[in-house]
């Protein structure tokens, strides 16, 4: 299928400016670069946010973005607590920041009616594999762990992200099933929502090599990604890549968003089908005319909303009140 008559649009406007790619200039300037993009997505107003710092696992700080909906709340039980949701940005584990997917957040956040926690994890090539999951890791269980503080049920707590987001959100679900199952006490999710992940760091698939550039996210530039976050040798772990996982059931249920003209596109259908294949419970959600990247841009995009709005309604059903669920 061809590009959707808006995202060709703006693929053309974004081909033409001609930017030098990230592996041009390097992570620091790369990161820079995208802080200083115009906003591609709509500002919704949420109630609050606040700013804070919590503990890593590995000695460190981990910075936070909290976003809260307001009263009346879809997930809110009768007591008030409320639905959460963990975010992981994208960029390739080596760009972006809570800043770049404030826009994204406020969204959701107001759209499904949940608490948004969005984390700063470490970036590569500084902190390569395990920091980020390690890092992402860390935070929902520190959600989990201060859900009355939060308002939040413990038990009605999602993890989400785009891109390599959505990898660190499979290897969240993969490391808290593991934990749980070594008698760790260790807090679930109730629900992995994966908007294009990575799974794998094969770049020889179908859509990566049929996508490989021209459409924002090319085939170079996620092996720059992937040199810069992960050592050939732990390229076979699943909390790097959860498509190598031998058995994923027992994971947390999973709502999957792919875009056609994406190189990701491939192996985050097979994730998902192998996800569906153990018996956990997957949506597989594509957007055969859209690239990557097209979740957050609601400012051109028609199909951002649609998806936005998929989304949110997945995690309002998943985090509802028991009550409403039964």
């Amino acid at each position: 299928m061809t590009l959707e008559l808006e995202a060709s649009r703006v693929i053309a406007q974004l081909n033409a400016l001609d930017r030098p790619t990230f592996q041009d200039v390097g992570p620091e300037r790369a990161r820079k670069g995208f802080e200083e993009l115009p906003p591609s997505g709509v500002e919704v107003d949420v109630a609050a946010t606040e700013d804070r710092t919590i503990p890593g696992h590995d000695g460190n700080d981990i910075a936070v973005r909290i976003y809260r909906p307001g009263d009346g709340a879809a997930t809110a039980d009768e007591n008030g607590a409320l639905g959460c949701l963990v975010y992981f940005h994208g960029g390739g584990w080596v760009v972006g920041s809570i800043d770049t997917h404030d826009l994204t957040c406020r969204s959701i956040t107001m759209l499904a009616g949940v608490v948004t926690v969005s984390v700063d994890y470490r970036l590569a090539p500084e902190d390569p594999f395990p920091a980020g999951p390690n890092d992402c890791c860390a935070a929902t269980q520190w959600v989990i762990e201060h859900a009355d503080e939060l308002g939040v049920d413990p038990q009605r707590v999602a993890i989400g992200g785009d891109s390599a987001g959505g990898n660190l959100a499979a290897a969240v679900a993969l490391m808290c099933r593991d934990a749980a199952a070594n008698g760790d006490a260790c807090g679930q999710p109730a629900l992995q929502v994966l908007i294009y992940p990575v799974t794998d760091f094969d770049r020889d698939t179908h859509s990566m090599i049929a996508n490989a550039e021209g459409y924002l996210l090319t085939r170079e530039t996620m092996a720059w990604f992937d040199d810069l976050y992960c050592s050939p040798s732990e390229r076979r772990n699943p909390y790097a890549a959860p498509l190598a996982v031998d058995d994923p059931s027992g994971a947390a249920p999973a709502f999957v968003i792919v875009a056609g003209h994406d190189p990701l596109r491939d192996e985050g259908v097979e994730y998902a089908q192998k996800l569906a294949d153990a018996g956990v419970p997957t949506t597989l959600v594509e957007y055969p005319g859209q690239f990557h990247g097209f979740f957050g841009m609601t400012r051109f995009l028609d199909q951002a909303h649609e998806a936005q709005e998929i989304t949110a309604g997945a995690m309002r059903r998943a985090l509802a009140p028991t009550a409403s669920r039964e």
